[in-house]
């Protein structure tokens, strides 16, 4: 697992050639604000390869955050993150690798028939109750969750995995109500709460994509703060003196910053953005989708990019990311080497500061 020693060696090796706020702090560990992504790509050993390469790149360039999950390419992003921990000449414990569970994985590669193969490899060998599944693809049941992490703990071939999420919880709301998918994620933090405490997992958190950024009365929507109070009730089930809920994540670019403009989660003082609301609480941040699968990768808003540093249209892209308020690091797609060089020059400029940042919005 990633240390406190293993992080801060591995920043002073490389924290001379980036800004000052490049790395930055989970807990006790120094982890880089730029973190590597492993979702698109095809289900082939060439995409495997090329993301061997890429993120053996990065482990060796100065970015120590690796993020996958267990049905990104049917699992081979997972087991080609743990082949590259592995070959890159970096000592484990200074590599911080993150996953999920939630969505009902493949094994190598797509099946003919999805929903046989659900039906044949989880609901008829009872790993998944019918009744937990939400749009025959995905489930957060407690039980579940943990064999999926046992799953995950092999793909990666690594004793205890850094922060595990539960993906997407928000997917639960096309089959039951939002009160049943916070006792649902109550139960399931309260299994992860014992995975910690019994050393398989350092931290946990929810990954999102549309649950902590839209309106309150939106289909999709979930309470931070009622997660945050769920879990607090989960560590004390599981009879731990503090709650290992320590981050969320949740997409974040020029395009898409709901998470800092939409004020729809209850602070002490009244409503707040996801973003202000983590911050606050003392959770971390990690952005998906920080240049927007790509599409921010030739054009940003001219007024926007203007105010930020970087020598490509990618890292000043990726440098508005990490400067929203509390963000730990920004998660880029890269599945090749010379992704990894461009994005890792990101870090050698500075983000804006808050008050340059609250200006864009202005």
């Amino acid at each position: 697992m990633a240390t406190d020693d293993g992080t801060y060696e591995y920043k002073l090796e490389h924290g001379d050639d980036f800004g000052r706020t490049y790395f930055r702090r989970f807990d006790g560990l120094a982890i880089s604000s730029v973190g590597v992504g492993t979702y698109l790509g095809d289900s082939t050993d060439a995409v495997d390869s090329r993301y061997r390469d890429a993120i053996t790149t990065a482990l060796e360039s100065g970015i120590n955050v690796v993020d996958t999950a267990i049905n990104y390419r049917c699992q081979r992003s997972e087991r080609v993150v743990g082949r590259a921990i592995e070959e890159a000449d970096v000592s484990r414990d200074s590599a911080f690798v993150s996953t999920k569970g939630g969505f009902l994985p493949f094994d190598g590669e797509r099946p003919e028939n999805p929903g046989e193969y659900v039906k044949r490899e989880f609901v008829d060998t009872g790993l998944v109750e019918r009744e937990d599944l939400a749009r025959g693809s995905h489930c957060i049941a407690p039980d579940f969750i943990d064999t999926q992490l046992d799953w995950s703990l092999d793909n990666l071939g690594v004793e205890e995995i850094d922060l595990y999420y539960v993906h997407n919880p928000e997917t639960q709301l096309h089959a039951r109500s939002r009160e049943e998918v916070y006792d649902q994620l109550e139960a399931t933090f309260t299994r992860l709460e014992e995975r910690a405490a019994e050393g398989d997992i350092s931290k946990y958190g929810v990954a999102t994509w549309n649950a902590l950024r839209v309106p309150e009365g939106d289909d999709q929507y979930l309470s931070l703060p009622e997660i945050v109070s769920r879990a607090r009730k989960a560590a004390k089930a599981a009879e731990n003196t503090a709650t290992h809920l320590r981050a969320i994540q949740l997409p974040f670019n020029v395009f898409m910053a709901d998470g800092f403009t939409v004020e729809s989660h209850e602070g002490p003082e009244g409503p707040q953005s996801a973003l202000w609301f983590a911050h606050e609480a003392g959770l971390n941040v990690f952005t998906s989708a920080s240049i927007a699968q790509g599409d921010l990768a030739s054009e940003i808003p001219e007024d926007v990019e203007d105010r930020l540093e970087g020598d490509t249209t990618v890292q000043r892209a990726i440098n508005f990311a990490r400067s929203a308020p509390g963000v730990t690091s920004s998660l880029v797609g890269m599945s090749r080497p010379e992704h990894v060089e461009e994005n890792v020059e990101a870090g050698r400029f500075d983000p804006l500061g808050a008050d340059a940042f609250d200006a864009v919005f202005e």
